[in-house]
């Protein structure tokens, strides 16, 4: 330890300079995982958000929520299916709203018929609907109050709603999203589009029986019809079109970033063993041990990419607070744990090239002005 820091103070710049670069990557990789981490609950979060165990879509809406069509033949089939308690029409649409005096913008619409299958699971602030008209928003779009007009075919128009409670990371397909009771839904839909008939629902949200599992319920409504496509709650969440995708693309640059951190930290360090090479063997001449050396090596990786690791986590805690347009940043905890705990196992094992330099030196060849091999 003693070594290590008496090292480290006398080549301050050096090792700054070190912390300094980790430290951004570190911000660089928080920063990207809270974009993925926001871009992905701003596709899914209303649908993690929803009360309903299972969700049932139609095979051809491709487990879209707004892209299946559940006509009344599938419905009652879902509902006569074995296990299944309580049924549940959800319906969702994207439409043009107007909030109080601001201009025209687009919001999605989530329709449930009933609160417990298809409602907000849990909200941030307010209450729940209580009659129609009124409606639960996404935390980081409305504010509780807010009064939203949705407007109709041709600038007429449409329901006016009143947001009495809001549900925080609840927006789908990265849009302002409202909770509504079904008549709200369905009046907004007519609205919007006066020739459309009756509005069918895009999914019916199902409770299983008691001592059926929501995956056991799900396999029995997939094998009762094969116009169905029924999912628990997280894997509807999970298997959304463009999910993996987005993950897919995120983990080629985390990939990326977790080679830089041990290449950079490794190269430096086998550099610097390099350059102080006479001084190593010279300690090995008047009886310090391999081990000693080692472990002061060791020590200043721990407290490089340690330092690192506080940089850029100081540097992403204020951006982790801030918004892009409609999405949402967060700081994650676990997250940052687990990416300190990687880069700092990562830095250790790029640090063994170095480390095995350094056990490598033969005290001997101090008489001979030889170093490390």
């Amino acid at each position: 330890m003693f070594l290590a820091l008496r090292e480290m103070r006398r080549a301050k710049v050096r090792f700054g300079l070190l912390i300094a670069a980790i430290g951004l990557l570190v911000f660089l990789i928080l920063t990207q995982q809270a974009l993925q981490d926001g871009l992905i609950t701003s596709f899914v979060g209303a649908i993690e958000r929803q009360s309903a165990p299972v969700l049932v879509y139609s095979v051809d809406g491709q487990r879209t929520l707004q892209g299946s069509v559940i006509p009344p033949d599938l419905e009652r089939g879902i509902g006569e299916v074995d296990g299944v308690a309580e049924a549940g029409r959800l319906g969702q649409g994207t439409f043009t709203v107007n909030v109080g005096d601001d201009a025209d913008s687009d919001a999605a619409l989530i329709g449930f018929e009933r609160q417990d299958l298809g409602g907000p699971d849990g909200l941030s602030a307010g209450r729940l609907p209580e009659a129609d008209g009124e409606a639960v928003g996404s935390d980081t779009d409305f504010s509780v109050g807010d009064t939203v007009r949705v407007v109709g075919a041709g600038g007429g128009d449409g329901p006016e709603l009143t947001v009495v409670g809001l549900a925080e990371d609840a927006q789908i397909q990265v849009s302002p999203t409202l909770f509504v009771r079904w008549p709200d839904y369905e009046a907004a839909t007519s609205a919007a589009n006066p020739d459309a008939g009756t509005v069918l629902p895009n999914a019916i949200g199902v409770r299983p029986e008691g001592g059926v599992s929501a995956d056991q319920l799900v396999s029995r409504i997939n094998d009762a019809s094969e116009d169905a496509d029924a999912l628990t709650r997280s894997a509807a969440a999970v298997e959304a079109p463009g999910v993996a995708q987005v993950r897919q693309s995120f983990n080629i640059i985390f990939l990326l970033y977790g080679l830089v951190v041990p290449l950079v930290t490794g190269l430096f360090f086998l550099i610097i063993t390099f350059q102080k090479a006479g001084a190593l063997t010279l300690l090995r001449a008047i009886g310090a041990r391999s081990g000693v050396l080692v472990r002061s090596l060791l020590v200043q990786v721990v407290l490089v990419i340690g330092g690192g690791i506080v940089v850029g986590t100081a540097l992403f805690a204020p951006l982790s607070q801030a918004r892009l347009g409609s999405l949402a940043l967060r700081f994650d905890p676990t997250a940052v744990l687990a990416w300190a705990a990687l880069l700092m196992v990562l830095g250790l094992a790029s640090a063994l090239v170095a480390a095995r330099r350094v056990l490598a030196i033969d005290p001997i060849e101090a008489t001979t002005g030889g170093g490390a091999r």
